[in-house]
């Protein structure tokens, strides 16, 4: 055990879709844990979700296990729908979340073969842990020449506010994902003129997508992840969807596309054959990279850049887990994930690996109520 630190079998990093599907699956195998979220409130990042991003234009919500999310109404702010019901999900369950608590690092915890997970709110030493930080904290700035010089503002889809505040001003939007193109539809109906650039051509899908071409997409970002390299989207690789509001976009010329520019301007960008715009905001909406700092004292990554993962298992250390990362970076994906990085943990514990420990006194053996969800009932977000 480490001195100085609270024992328990698993620490969960993160109260997202992720995390609370791992803790519920901890609960009902009986095994010892702790969740350790720095988000204020429960709903993991959807609280910090823009207001105009309403459920029913949320892409493929997945409910998370034993708990059906059913009745929303998709006018409302996602961030409220999600939040209210993430915050029911852990008091039907007994997931008593420890926020806010920021985890600074993860260390070996020495020959005892425990980690010492260092946070503001003290210690902790753990036998294993479940990583389920997701991506929402590290959002990704490109840096293109001349971009001090430009005298509009600048901001990322992390501190997106809603259309309101682009009235009448010229704005350029960066990136193409689904967050670039939602931001362009609705900021063209108040802004004096729109410009969308991107990297590379956007796809756009037509027709259904089902369970075949999912598990190909999923497979193209775990094989990237199998090779140690940056986990990509899995939104990156399936296209954009193409919706009726897509359909009208891309009729009115908001979602008409010009290629990336070269640099940008104190007025503006330019691009190398003497095409320039103005523009008084420049939108970057180009994604976000995976919250992993805080275990860069156990030296899990590749020179590739990534964390090698079988399953959910980091390759260098059998003890870490990530779920929400790379091919379980989905809301189904983080269910499956949290059942199975459960699963290989249990046998990592059974084996006596890193000897017994302690639970805290949280979520342990006693949580009956959390270890027999059944029968479950609905919630409906008020």
């Amino acid at each position: 055990m480490v001195r100085g630190a609270a024992g328990v079998d698993v620490v969960v990093i993160g109260a997202g879709q992720a995390g609370l599907s791992g803790a519920y699956h901890l609960a009902r195998a009986g095994v010892g844990y702790v969740v350790l979220d720095h988000a204020p409130r429960p709903g993991g990042a959807w609280q910090f979700r823009w207001p105009s991003l309403t459920y029913g234009k949320v892409h493929g919500m997945h409910s998370l296990p034993g708990m059906e999310l059913t009745g929303a109404d998709p006018g409302r702010p996602s961030s409220a729908v999600i939040g209210e019901y993430f915050a029911a999900y852990e008091e039907r369950f007994g997931l008593r979340v420890r926020r806010p608590v920021n985890v600074t690092a993860v260390r070996d915890g020495g020959s005892d073969g425990r980690l010492r997970v260092e946070t503001s709110a003290g210690t902790w030493s753990a036998r294993a842990l479940i990583n389920a930080t997701g991506t929402w904290d590290r959002p990704f700035w490109p840096r293109y020449a001349g971009q001090e010089t430009f005298r509009g503002r600048q901001l990322h889809t992390a501190n997106y506010p809603g259309p309101q505040e682009f009235a009448g001003a010229r704005v350029l939007v960066v990136g193409g994902g689904t967050s670039a193109v939602q931001h362009l539809l609705e900021i063209a109906e108040v802004a004096a003129g729109t410009t969308w650039v991107t990297r590379r051509p956007p796809v756009f899908r037509d027709g259904s997508f089902g369970e075949a071409e999912g598990r190909a997409a999923v497979a193209l970002v775990d094989e990237r992840v199998r090779q140690g390299l940056p986990p990509q989207s899995v939104v990156s690789v399936t296209g954009l969807p193409l919706n009726e509001a897509v359909r009208a976009g891309l009729a009115s010329g908001v979602l008409d596309r010009r290629p990336m520019f070269d640099r940008i301007t104190p007025t503006g960008a330019a691009w190398a054959d003497g095409r320039q715009v103005e523009a008084d905001v420049i939108l970057w909406a180009t994604g976000f990279r995976a919250a992993i700092d805080h275990l860069a004292p156990l030296h899990l990554r590749e020179p590739g850049g990534g964390i090698r993962v079988e399953g959910t298992r980091a390759v260098r250390d059998e003890r870490i887990h990530l779920v929400g990362y790379g091919p379980s970076a989905s809301t189904i994906g983080a269910n499956r994930a949290g059942g199975a990085a459960v699963r290989e943990i249990r046998r990592l514990l059974e084996r006596g690996a890193a000897g017994a420990g302690g639970t805290d006194g949280v979520h342990g053996a006693d949580r009956t109520d959390a270890r027999r969800p059944d029968p479950v009932p609905s919630v409906r977000p008020a």
